[in-house]
């Protein structure tokens, strides 16, 4: 059976870092400026703003742990595919 290649561990430093910075810097960042926008601006306008970055970040970090579960599930279903091929060709399941 056929080993599914991690693509991760192919990518180059460059896109590795820039991966990195979306997944967890980027969220970070937009969180802390919300926070600190919250707590140096003494104006209820500033603490709706600063609510409203701490809501943004949140959602990116959602969409990228959102976008990385869809991911597992394509390579779940890729693993079952190539087990039901060896199956086909072989008559029993891989590690049986």
């Amino acid at each position: 059976m056929n080993e599914i290649v991690d693509t991760e561990s192919q990518q180059s430093g460059g896109t590795r870092a820039l991966l990195i910075f979306v997944r967890f810097v980027l969220p970070a960042l937009i969180v802390l400026s919300g926070v600190l926008l919250a707590v140096i601006g003494h104006r209820e306008s500033a603490y709706e703003v600063g609510a409203l970055l701490i809501s943004a970040g949140l959602s990116v970090a959602l969409l990228n742990l959102l976008y990385r579960v869809g991911v597992r599930g394509d390579k779940d279903r890729d693993r079952e595919e190539e087990a039901r091929d060896y199956f086909d060709r072989t008559g029993h399941w891989p590690g049986e």
